[in-house]
């Protein structure tokens, strides 16, 4: 009884002190509660990351993801759809992807193939074939609860998620699949899906009118095809249809209006990737930040004059050195943008 009365009294003190003590330490609890949560909001500009940056590293769960961006210090994300759907229960690839990537790199590049390779390419194309089925099958019956329950997880951690990539929204998938991906990114809580610009105007104008429907913006990327209205006819087919700029494709492809193409199209940019690149005339590398021909300070510069609420997504794409790591490289880039906005 002498303890409990003990108790009671110090917790009435207590809470009593508290109420008369200033508003900041009464606000002390959600301090603590928001120590360990990375912020990456600097000087009222979002920066934020694709979760591909991570893609070398060896565990590529949701949760493993999460734990690389919160090392990373960043508190909003675009987040590839692989980590989320499997998550969700979506059933696991068979296919070698890496392999099929290097045999598919050679046929972009108009190089020849053996005749053993060729044939492990077009066996390594059928199983792709068999398993889109299997995936579609899978998304035509999904729930949207493991979706939502990724989103407490990252909000817990104190990340946001702004944007969604899953491989579900080109020509050969279906209006059901395209659907699916935009609903999931809802739960994810994500104002848009991205996606590269399909470069068909009837496949944007059905993702657009599938945005239409399901209440959700898609955000086209672009590589060095980008031009100053490359993103034109989409706009115009329907008010989802909305741009994922890419600031070093763009420089690398050779163009000198970047930040007059930003400021013209600043309220349909919903994110713009974040990368520095050389211009062709020396090279077109993709270069360690401060290296290069991209003007990220200066643009970043923009977006806080300006008030643009779009995030800047860090893209880590440059070789990761030997004695680094990609989380130490994108924590590079943030610290360049911290700098650039101080």
């Amino acid at each position: 009884m002498k303890n409990r009365r003990e108790f009671l009294l110090k917790s009435t003190l207590g809470a009593a002190g508290l109420a008369l003590a200033p508003a900041w330490l009464q606000g002390a609890p959600n301090l603590i509660k928001s120590l360990k949560k990375p912020n990456s909001l600097i000087n009222g500009v979002q920066i934020g990351c694709i979760t591909y940056s991570f893609r070398s590293l060896p565990d590529q769960s949701a949760e493993a993801t999460l734990k690389y961006v919160k090392e990373c210090g960043i508190s909003a994300i675009e987040l590839m759809g692989d980590p989320a759907e499997s998550f969700a229960g979506m059933p696991a690839s068979p296919i070698n992807r890496m392999r099929m990537w290097q045999l598919g790199g050679k046929v972009r590049r108009g190089e020849s193939l053996s005749e053993e390779d060729s044939k492990e390419l077009a066996e390594l194309q059928k199983e792709a074939d068999a398993y889109s089925k299997i995936v579609a099958e899978w998304r035509s019956k999904a729930s949207m609860k493991p979706f939502e329950e990724l989103r407490k997880m990252y909000q817990q951690a104190g990340v946001e998620i702004y944007a969604f990539k899953p491989a579900a929204f080109g020509q050969n998938n279906s209006d059901a699949e395209i659907s699916y991906g935009m609903r999931a990114a809802k739960a994810l809580g994500a104002s848009h899906v991205t996606l590269e610009h399909p470069s068909d105007d009837a496949h944007t104008m059905r993702l657009g009118q599938l945005g239409e429907k399901n209440k959700m913006n898609v955000a086209y990327h672009g590589h060095e095809q980008q031009t100053f209205d490359f993103w034109d006819t989409a706009l115009l087919q329907s008010k989802r249809n909305t741009l994922n700029l890419d600031m070093g494709h763009y420089i690398a492809a050779g163009h000198t209006d970047l930040i007059a193409l930003i400021e013209k199209q600043h309220d349909r940019i919903l994110s713009m990737h974040t990368k520095d690149r050389q211009t062709p005339a020396n090279g077109k590398g993709n270069v360690v930040w401060g290296s290069g021909d991209t003007p990220i300070g200066e643009v970043l510069k923009l977006m806080q004059k300006n008030r643009y609420k779009f995030p800047a997504t860090i893209e880590l794409e440059y070789e990761v050195p030997e004695n680094s790591n990609p989380i130490q490289e994108v924590q590079k880039c943030l610290e360049f943008c911290r700098k650039s906005l101080a």
